[in-house]
C-alpha cells in the first residue's frame, strides 16, 4: 500500500480521484481525524472484485492507513459509515466491520446506494477518529 504523508494537517492518499476533484484522504481539525471516503481502490486497482467482505476489509485498510499517518489506529475510531450497492452484502459488510472494531465500538452508519463512482466497488467506508491531545501532539509536525 502506498505510504500516506501529511501535509499541511492533510494526509494525501493515493486515490485519483483526489487531485481531480480536489480532496484530502483525510484531513485532522483539532484533536480529530475525519477520513474521506474510502473503497477497495489499492495501487491503481480494485481489490477483491465482487466480494464485499473483502471488499470492505481493503477500504477500511485505506482509510486506518490514513489514521496511522496521525498515529490513530482503530481503536481511535469513534464514528464509521458505510455505503452499499446491494443491501444482500449488509452481513458480509458488517462482519468485516466487526473484525476491525469489535473493540472499538464506534458508532456506525450502513445505508443502501444506487451505485458508486465504478461500477465494481461494492463499498465505500468513512471514518472519523478522536484522541486527547492530538493536536498538541501534530504541532510542529506539519509543514
Amino acid at each position: 500500500m502506498t505510504e500516506r504523508r501529511i501535509v499541511r494537517g492533510r494526509v494525501a492518499g493515493c486515490s485519483p480521484w483526489e487531485d481531480e476533484f480536489g480532496y484530502s484522504r483525510a484531513v485532522a481539525a483539532g484533536d480529530h481525524v475525519h477520513v474521506a471516503g474510502s473503497t477497495a481502490w489499492v495501487d491503481g486497482r480494485i481489490e477483491h472484485e465482487g466480494d464485499p467482505y473483502g471488499q470492505t476489509l481493503a477500504a477500511f485498510g485505506v482509510g486506518l492507513s490514513a489514521l496511522a499517518a496521525y498515529g490513530l489506529t482503530a481503536d481511535d475510531v469513534v464514528r464509521t459509515r458505510m455505503y452499499i450497492t446491494h443491501v444482500r452484502d449488509a452481513e458480509e459488510v458488517g462482519r468485516a466491520h466487526r473484525q476491525l472494531f469489535a473493540a472499538a465500538r464506534p458508532v456506525a452508519t450502513m445505508v443502501v446506494v444506487e451505485g458508486l463512482i465504478d461500477s465494481r466497488m461494492m463499498v465505500e467506508v468513512e471514518l472519523d477518529a478522536y484522541r486527547a491531545g492530538l493536536a498538541k501532539t501534530l504541532e510542529g509536525k506539519q509543514p
